[in-house]
């Protein structure tokens, strides 16, 4: 589920817990949560309506002040409210700092087991900042879907870090990259 960073920022403050979205599926569940750029969201509720059963204090909760702004869209799909909360800083912020030795071991070894892409894709970011997803995955013959999904294991692990355009190594990702590189 995307939002925008106006919407982040009004659920962070408080100002804003719910969300609608017209999906085939949810792309979230009740009780999850949703990393987006600006921290953690708790998924408090996700529930299928009725789009006419939606109230003026709906609207209200939402940020939104009126019946127009609702999810104007000609997407096919079931029309859901989802309540959400601010639950903290991405953790992977934070991971990505991480350059305790022991820690940029155990993580090397990891990335050993996963096979050799792992360090071939740091090497590809780290030669190659801010180049645009498409361009990298070309380059290692990969739809760019896959290549990202790769990417986003490397990120979850505090490696990269997400750029507009294309990525850049963490200080925990050259660590690890510089340890990888050694025989």
């Amino acid at each position: 589920m995307l939002l925008n960073n106006k919407t982040l920022d009004a659920i962070i403050d408080g100002e804003i817990f719910v969300v609608f979205r017209v999906w085939k599926r949810p792309t979230v569940k009740t009780g999850g949560t949703l990393k987006t750029r600006k921290g953690v969201l708790d998924i408090l509720r996700v529930e299928k309506i009725d789009r006419e059963k939606v109230t003026k204090k709906d609207l209200k909760n939402a940020g939104l002040k009126s019946f127009e702004e609702l999810c104007e869209t000609d997407r096919e799909g079931d029309f859901y409210r989802i309540t959400v909360a601010y639950k903290g800083e991405d953790p992977r912020i934070a991971l990505r700092e991480n350059l305790d030795r022991k820690d940029i071991e155990n993580c090397c070894e990891k990335l050993r087991k996963m096979g050799d892409w792992c360090m071939d894709f740091l090497q590809l970011i780290h030669d190659q900042p801010n180049i645009h997803a498409q361009i990298l995955a070309d380059s290692v013959d990969l739809d760019k879907l896959k290549f990202k999904a790769k990417v986003r294991r490397l990120k979850a692990i505090g490696l990269t870090e997400s750029l507009r355009p294309g990525y850049k190594l963490s200080p925990r990702g050259q660590k690890v990259l510089k340890m990888l590189r050694k025989p």
